[in-house]
C-alpha cells in the first residue's frame, strides 16, 4: 500500500498538514523581518506571489516523494503558525534536511520542537530516510535546542548559501539516524 504523502500528522498541540494556495496570505503575513534574518531561503518581503510559488513548487517535489512539507497550525484555533519541512538531498537520497520556522508570536511556545519530532518520524516512516540533518546560524542557539530535543546530535559546521541575503553563511548542523528496526 502507497504511503500518502500528504496525510496530516497531528500532534497534542498541532495539526500539520501539506501547504495549499489558499495558506499564501497567511505565510506571507508570518515571515517577518526577525524570522527571515535566521532562514536561509524564505526572503523578507515573501510576497503572497512568493509563497504560491513555494507551495507549488514543494507540493510537485512531494508528489515525486522528494519532500515532506507541512503548514503547522494550531489544533485548537486552526491558527496558522509556521512550515516545517524535509527535503530529500538529491546527491544522497536516503538523507533529507529538516526546515523549520514559526511566526514571531508562535516562538518559545514548544512547538517548534513538538513539530519537528512529528516530521522526523514521518520522514522515518513515509519517505523510508536514513539520516535527516537540519542546520542553523552559530548564534541561533534557539534551532540548536530543538535540534537536540529531537534526539539529534551535532555534526559539524560547514558553508551555506543563504539565498535570501545572498551569501554563504557559516552553519552548525545536527543529524539523527533512523532507528534500528523502524519499519
Amino acid at each position: 500500500m502507497p504511503v500518502d504523502l500528504f496525510a496530516p500528522l497531528p500532534t497534542a498541540r498541532l495539526h500539520m498538514r501539506a501547504p495549499a494556495l489558499h495558506d499564501a496570505s497567511a505565510l506571507s503575513a508570518l515571515m517577518t523581518p526577525f524570522v527571515s534574518q535566521g532562514l536561509a531561503s524564505w526572503p523578507c518581503p515573501f510576497t503572497p506571489q512568493m509563497a504560491r510559488q513555494r507551495i507549488e513548487s514543494v507540493r510537485t517535489a512531494a508528489a515525486r516523494g522528494d519532500a515532506l512539507p507541512c503548514v503547522i497550525t494550531l489544533r485548537d484555533s486552526q491558527a496558522l503558525a509556521g512550515w516545517v519541512a524535509l527535503y530529500r538531498i538529491p546527491e544522497s537520497p536516503g538523507r533529507a534536511a529538516l526546515s523549520y520556522w514559526l511566526g514571531t508570536s508562535y516562538h518559545r511556545h514548544g512547538y517548534a520542537g513538538e513539530a519537528a519530532r512529528a516530521l522526523i518520524q514521518a520522514g522515518f516512516t513515509r519517505l523510508g530516510l536514513e539520516v535527516i540533518e537540519a542546520g542553523a546560524q552559530l548564534e541561533n542557539a534557539a534551532s540548536f535546542a530543538v535540534m537536540r530535543a529531537c534526539g539529534m546530535a551535532a555534526a559539524g559546521e560547514r558553508m551555506v548559501y543563504a539565498s535570501s541575503r545572498d551569501r554563504d553563511e557559516r552553519c552548525g548542523f545536527y543529524e539523527i539516524c533512523r532507528p534500528a528496526g523502524l519499519i
